[in-house]
């Protein structure tokens, strides 16, 4: 990595762990600026706008999702097991200290409807969150025709969504457990 995109990903760090613990609205560019140890026109530099961090950091804790979740699924046995782990992964993310919901979720409640980049780049990253658990659910469940194995998906989906947002609201994992017995119930026909 050069000095440039070491800069580059210093700012979308510091940025993220800003915007996911206080919010997108209350942190400032001069917040960053400062936290990052920089110069306002090193931030101008890689970043033309508040806005544009917002999407670096949204695609930099989406990417980290994406891998990280692949890795906890594929680390378990083929079948029922890895579709369970999706909601698994859960746990030990609610668990973490600075646990505090849905990076997406928090950013799109506090932009305008009309911000039709951040809605687009949520909106994308969410698809792409479905798309590896339709894949997940194809490569577990082949015996399922496309319909169901696209039903599953949906169900799937939801639950994860569910769990995550009201593990945050709630500050208990009891929607995660739920869920993990709903998917099971769900896997075993009942």
């Amino acid at each position: 990595m050069n000095v440039k995109s070491e800069t580059r990903h210093k700012i979308i760090r510091t940025a993220s762990d800003l915007f996911y613990e206080k919010g997108y609205n209350l942190i400032g560019i001069n917040e960053i600026i400062e936290e990052s140890g920089i110069a306002k026109a090193t931030l101008y530099s890689h970043f033309r706008s508040k806005e544009e961090l917002l999407l670096a950091y949204l695609d930099e804790k989406d990417q980290e999702l994406l891998k990280n979740i692949r890795a906890f699924c594929s680390s378990k046995s083929t079948g029922d097991a890895q579709l369970i782990a999706v909601l698994e992964f859960l746990i030990p993310f609610f668990e973490q200290e600075d646990f505090n919901g849905c990076w997406c979720i928090r950013s799109i409640a506090e932009v305008p409807r009309e911000n039709v980049k951040v809605r687009t780049k949520i909106k994308s990253n969410k698809q792409a969150f479905r798309q590896f658990v339709l894949e997940l659910v194809q490569s577990n469940k082949p015996e399922l025709g496309e319909s169901q194995q696209q039903q599953l998906s949906n169900q799937l989906y939801l639950l994860y969504e569910g769990a995550l947002m009201e593990s945050h609201l709630q500050g208990a994992a009891w929607p995660i457990e739920t869920s993990i017995g709903l998917l099971k119930d769900k896997l075993q026909g009942k």
